[in-house]
């Protein structure tokens, strides 16, 4: 695969629907579920790899990444790839056998292969990824998705849910003794993706409640009054926290233009299976997408990753994968709803963009992070570290609608 496959110049035809860029599309999830197949650990769990696919030394089993793995290999096997059954066997295996808690309950930040704990704190944001890899791998049939969406969904209620606030909280210790009064935008995110996933794969309306309090909060109320950029950092009482700053990497400070395309995603995916009500939503995530753009976007190409909170201005120039991933889309997604020309010239720059620096032509899968070159580098990641931004970047772009994007890719990759 080269650059030259990733769609025609001319513009008469949008990306979207033209043969030329699907049957790009098609081949590059084919690319990285090959790559990431690599993974499986024979004994269970799976592998780190480094770029060229072999196994890192580190041994850890994450929970944000043996969930994301179940999740991708869901859609995988949906869309007919072969071996994704295996996949989805295995991290269903380590979730339920490894991260989860027999003795407090819950799920561990981290694990050995074996289960034995490595880090034992209880973090919201890797729970709601049990979540979504629960409800993924219920729509594509595997028999212990059940068992795991109900087990995640009563820990959530118990142990993260604040009613009175109708979000979720952040973090505890293995105890479930207090660890921090941090609250955070990142973990509920991902619990309103999560969240959409369990309305899609169970029909029960309490997940699109709940998706809904949260998307009001974040985005019809923070984000509104901050110029659309999205506050990450939160104080108890739910009052910004505007000098956090907690780790460069996870929880850096100030606002990420990454987080604010993703939050547009959802929010058109949660209009969509709300039956399209008459909220704003499309304008919102319209708001969201072009804010990042105007604030992020670098001369030389690429998204910035984090902003000075309250100017704007760029903090972080550093280049990584996801944000170009969410970015795509974002721009799918408002493709799908009242496009203009500037979405279509945006959605071509950016897949452009990601095929000469971040795509690996050659051995699939993409490159983490680049430097200020363009070149693949590594500062703040070893190896090829997820599949789960990536994939999604390709095959959301294929599904025709906004919502239960899983079901509609049925046989799309056979």
């Amino acid at each position: 695969m080269t650059i030259d496959t990733i769609g025609p110049d001319h513009p008469a035809t949008r990306w979207l629907a033209d043969g030329t860029h699907r049957a790009f599309l098609r081949v590059e999830a084919r690319r990285q579920f090959a790559f990431f197949r690599r993974a499986l650990r024979p004994g269970g769990g799976f592998y780190n790899l480094d770029r060229d696919g072999m196994p890192l030394p580190d041994d850890t089993q994450a929970l944000h990444s043996t969930t994301r793995m179940v999740h991708s290999h869901a859609l995988a096997h949906l869309a007919g790839v072969q071996g994704s059954a295996a996949m989805i066997e295995q991290g269903m295996r380590l979730l339920w056998q490894g991260h989860r808690d027999a003795v407090y309950g819950g799920y561990l930040w981290a694990v050995a292969p074996d289960g034995k704990p490595r880090d034992d704190r209880k973090l919201a944001y890797g729970h709601v990824f049990v979540l979504l890899a629960a409800a993924s791998a219920r729509i594509a049939g595997h028999d212990g998705a059940d068992r795991l969406l109900a087990d995640a969904e009563a820990v959530l209620d118990r142990h993260f849910w604040e009613t009175d606030a109708a979000r979720f909280r952040d973090e505890w210790r293995r105890n479930w003794s207090p660890l921090s009064e941090y609250r955070g935008m990142n973990a509920n995110m991902h619990g309103v993706e999560a969240l959409l996933a369990a309305f899609e794969a169970t029909g029960r309306e309490v997940f699109l409640i709940r998706a809904g309090g949260i998307l009001d909060f974040f985005l019809d109320r923070m984000a509104r009054d901050h110029a659309w950029r999205v506050p990450e950092h939160y104080h108890a009482d739910w009052s910004i926290d505007s000098t956090y700053d907690g780790d460069k990497m996870f929880r850096p400070a100030g606002t990420t233009p990454g987080h604010s395309v993703e939050w547009a995603r959802l929010a058109l995916q949660h209009w969509d299976l709300a039956g399209r009500p008459d909220t704003g939503a499309p304008d919102m995530a319209r708001a969201l997408v072009d804010r990042a753009l105007a604030d992020a976007w670098l001369p030389e190409g690429g998204l910035a990753y984090t902003l000075e909170a309250g100017t704007g201005r760029i903090a972080i120039a550093d280049r990584y994968w996801w944000p170009m991933t969410e970015l795509i889309g974002a721009l799918a997604a408002v493709l799908k709803t009242a496009p203009r020309d500037s979405d279509e010239t945006w959605y071509r720059r950016a897949w452009r963009f990601a095929a000469m620096h971040f795509i690996d032509m050659d051995q699939g899968g993409w490159f983490p992070e680049i430097d200020s070159d363009g070149r693949p580098t590594e500062t703040q990641f070893r190896g090829k570290p997820d599949i789960y931004h990536s994939v999604q970047a390709a095959l959301l772009p294929l599904a025709p609608g906004l919502s239960r994007q899983a079901e509609s890719l049925r046989g799309i990759l056979a």
